[in-house]
């Protein structure tokens, strides 16, 4: 039987904050002998909210009071209340992330996404919810090739490589609509960005704050920002300006991208004539839309129809797959339960490559930190069918190597395997942890990145685990 359930998804992003309602169907695929196998089947979107610019206090705290504020009135306009919301996610993405009091926001939202994700996503995981919700991982799998998303917002350029449905690379940059704010009376400059106000020193462009702002005198500095996503994607060589607007880090070089796709608030501004009011935002996203549109980023790669541009890291829903691992588990009961753990999923490719293994591990855990702090995780991966003892001894031990950040923090190793194995991995990583270090290692379970995990208490005699998949669903 099909049933049907309310789902919200509330982002807030460095420029703009929005919130989407949707209604999904869903429908257990299993028999009626084998464990419960929920699939969604069908979605659609009921009311997709206004779009404001995220609401501050100062430049380093949010305005909580007024997000709250805007979340009621969508929710009252929407006809819907927060008790009929049954899942969701609050994501808090961008520079907002950064924000003195983010967590204190991801607290009072608390109450307006039913059972919930809620997650603050660093750069990394910014760009693969922004990819995913953009359609480039489907688009790689479809097709058999690689994409690379480009997520363009306020402050940041969030990019995304995948292919053949794996998670290949992210980068980000500082490269967004709003790195100059201009006042829409005057259309003079009001603000530029530190680096950007680095790079326009450093060229001597006749750029500053105060005066009037037109197309011509902004466009060596358009000029900058372009060049640098083409080298982001790897068209030329990168210059010393580009690696001043790098965020954290830039795709490695290793990986042909064949097709590019856009989303972001500067997306629609590359695919939408805004000539008539070039600083309709107050910023110079419609200048950079349209630098972007005559640049080598449109003539040297394919570029591919976005499922979304500006709402492409809102979360459509938040779908629940509940199941359960057992029999073949192993964990110390003292990390139980737990939730909302993000899961970082190892390509098959990388799994072969166990000499190079941890330093993937290393990477994706990096993906997951937030203004340079790592959080704990659940490392998923498909694993070996008939592994012998040595295959997995020495997984356990590139695993243990590759989780070396999250030791030293006592955070957590959270294992998720879809292969039959989990008791004699979980066993062979336990030998190669400190003494007692909360662990758990479960099997027979399928995820993907971008999924959150919620592990319950044991239960048939400590037997069997109660795990609660939450997969991120894009509209």
């Amino acid at each position: 039987m099909n049933e049907s359930m309310l789902s919200v998804g509330i982002d807030l992003g460095t420029s703009t904050t929005q919130m989407v309602i949707s209604e999904l169907t869903i429908k257990n695929m299993a028999s009626a002998f084998t464990i419960p196998r929920v699939e969604i089947t069908d979605k659609k979107i009921l009311y997709s909210s206004d779009i404001i610019f995220t609401p501050l206090v100062s430049p380093d705290i949010i305005d909580v009071e007024k997000i709250k504020d805007f979340l009621d009135l969508q929710y009252k306009k929407s006809g819907f209340k927060r008790d009929d919301i049954q899942i969701g996610a609050v994501i808090i993405t961008g520079e907002t992330a950064r924000k003195d009091n983010a967590s204190v926001v991801l607290q009072a939202m608390s109450g307006y996404a039913g059972d919930f994700v809620v997650a603050t996503a660093g750069p990394d995981l910014e760009s693969i919810i922004a990819g995913k919700g953009a359609g480039a991982q489907q688009y790689s799998k479809n097709y058999h090739t690689s994409v690379a998303n480009l997520d363009i917002g306020g402050g940041t350029t969030n990019i995304s490589l995948f292919k053949d449905d794996d998670l290949i690379d992210t980068a980000c940059f500082d490269i967004g609509g709003r790195l100059i704010r201009i006042d829409k009376k005057t259309e003079k400059i009001v603000y530029i960005s530190p680096k950007l106000e680095k790079i326009i020193e450093k060229e001597k462009y006749p750029v500053h704050v105060g005066m009037k702002a037109n197309p011509e005198n902004l466009k060596p500095v358009i000029s900058v920002l372009v060049r640098a996503l083409e080298e982001s994607v790897g068209i030329g060589q990168m210059c010393e300006n580009t690696e001043i607007l790098i965020t954290n880090k830039s795709l490695k070089q290793n990986q042909e991208i064949e097709c590019l796709s856009f989303s972001g608030g500067v997306a629609d501004c590359i695919f939408n004539d805004y000539s008539e009011d070039i600083f309709k935002y107050g910023d110079i996203g419609v200048l950079l839309g349209r630098g972007i549109t005559s640049s080598k980023l449109m003539t040297e790669k394919k570029i591919i129809d976005s499922s979304e541009t500006i709402r492409a890291t809102v979360v459509g829903a938040g779908s629940h797959t509940t199941k359960v691992s057992g029999s073949t588990i192993a964990y110390t009961e003292k990390i139980l339960p737990i939730k909302n753990i993000p899961v970082a999923k190892l390509a098959d490719s990388e799994l072969n490559d166990l000499e190079n293994l941890p330093k993937a591990i290393e990477e994706k855990i990096n993906w997951f930190a937030v203004d340079g702090e790592i959080q704990a995780i659940a490392l998923g991966f498909e694993g070996y069918k008939n592994p012998t003892f040595r295959q997995i001894d020495s997984l356990a031990q590139e695993i243990v190597n590759g989780s070396q950040n999250l030791i030293k923090k006592s955070l957590p190793l959270v294992i998720i395997v879809n292969a039959d194995n989990g008791k004699s991995l979980g066993h062979a990583i336990q030998a190669k942890l400190p003494k007692s270090y909360p662990f758990v290692c479960i099997d027979t379970i399928k995820v993907e990145n971008g999924d959150y995990v919620d592990i319950g208490m044991p239960v048939a005699q400590g037997e069997v685990l109660p795990v609660v998949v939450k997969t991120l669903v894009f509209e």
